[in-house]
């Protein structure tokens, strides 16, 4: 005859929610200090020049200038960005395999150039690049 015993039988289990708490708490506290080890600090550089680099002005080709004050130049004209933009975008729809060729002062700032390369990428140019100089410019 079995008999029965007094104590009640425990059964073993496996409580997550606890475990569930602790991971939500350690995935919030890595985001945390991703975010403060993100910090970039910007400096300036003088970026040095191509050493093969020419100069190739052909007729189909857009060359935007920048100077170091932040003006860009389309041909020997200054222009503003939202005029580029439209002037850009009128070259564009009229051909669409339009190389765009951006060249920038030595002293200009490298946001003035974003600027000018996001005009360009507006009016949906894909074809860019920038030129360069090469290290013995050639007197003009």
């Amino acid at each position: 005859m079995k008999l029965s015993s007094p104590i009640p039988k425990r059964r073993a289990r496996i409580v997550i929610i606890p475990l569930i708490d602790i991971m939500f708490f350690l995935l919030a506290s890595f985001m945390m200090i991703s975010l403060q080890m993100s910090r970039t600090a910007n400096i300036k550089v003088n970026l040095p020049p191509a050493t093969e680099a020419r100069q190739d002005y052909k007729p189909d080709m857009v060359n935007i200038a920048v100077d170091k004050s932040g003006v860009a130049w389309l041909e020997k004209q200054t222009i503003s960005l939202p005029e580029l933009s439209l002037v850009l975008s009128n070259r564009f729809r009229a051909d669409t395999n339009l190389p765009v060729y951006i060249s920038g002062d030595r002293d200009a700032l490298h946001g003035d150039m974003v600027n000018v390369y996001e005009a360009v990428r507006s009016a949906g140019i894909q074809k860019v690049a920038f030129m360069t100089s090469s290290q013995n410019p050639a007197s003009p």
